[in-house]
């Protein structure tokens, strides 16, 4: 029964942080230079689809991939109406198979695939202390090639999947025009790994946005090194956040002007 609450009390915390009010108006500006009329879009950790509705009005098809499954139900309720969005269980990884989720009833968005994510994180970033990881499940997992091969390359990929982000990329062998990575500090080291990631890729460049806002931290866009730099010299006292990257116009990439200050 206090599971039920718990799961209960965890969705309205999410609907209330992630569908409040004027939320969509800002995620489309800060999507709109990505993405347009029939482009594909990844919304990898989909949880409940604020992110697959942006794409989804600006004209994106959508794959959103979420393997909670109290998660997935309001996730098809509230975007799988959508003309042109596809939902669909699986995690994605480094391979194809099975994994186990830890889910953190009250907290659903910190639910991980990490092994390390639930014990490390509470004595590392005091925005975990009061998190709890008190159930786990068997999920499927694919990979963002075997997507690639079903559907084609995105236009933009989003990753959240709370410290398992290089492992997705890790299953990636393409070079997908744009994409955001998840940071949060205590485990920064796995955003690193992202950058030197999609740096092996090649022709990549980077930003970062502070949190839940929608708009990004530098005027200009980093190269692999300064991105790293910034993430291992204290953020600016940001403590969570994302990194996106897009492929330079020498490699034919995206080209996009920015607002925001310098990131320091």
């Amino acid at each position: 029964m206090w599971r039920r609450v718990e799961r209960w009390l965890g969705l309205v915390r999410s609907l209330v942080i992630y569908w409040r009010p004027g939320r969509q108006r800002g995620l489309r500006k800060l999507y709109r230079p990505f993405l347009g009329a029939g482009d594909l879009a990844f919304d990898v950790g989909a949880h409940l689809g604020d992110r697959t509705a942006a794409f989804q009005k600006l004209g994106a098809r959508v794959v959103a991939l979420e393997p909670q499954p109290a998660v997935r139900r309001w996730l098809v309720r509230l975007v799988g109406h959508r003309r042109n969005v596809s939902i669909r269980a699986e995690a994605v990884g480094r391979v194809a198979g099975k994994a186990v989720l830890a889910l953190s009833h009250r907290t659903p968005s910190m639910s991980s695939l990490a092994e390390e994510w639930p014990g490390a994180l509470t004595g590392r970033n005091p925005d975990f202390r009061g998190v709890r990881w008190n159930d786990s499940i068997d999920v499927p997992v694919t990979t963002l090639d075997a997507l690639i091969e079903q559907y084609g390359v995105p236009r933009f990929c989003k990753i959240d999947v709370e410290g398992y982000e290089a492992e997705v990329l890790a299953g990636l062998s393409h070079r997908i025009p744009a994409l955001s990575i998840e940071f949060v500090v205590g485990a920064l080291e796995v955003a690193e790994a992202c950058v030197r990631r999609l740096e092996v890729l090649g022709g990549y460049e980077f930003n970062a946005v502070n949190g839940e806002e929608r708009k990004f931290m530098s005027k200009q866009w980093l190269a692999a090194d300064d991105m790293v730099s910034w993430l291992r010299g204290g953020r600016g006292s940001v403590s969570s956040g994302d990194v996106y990257a897009r492929l330079r116009e020498d490699g034919d990439g995206l080209s996009q002007d920015t607002e925001g200050s310098r990131l320091g």
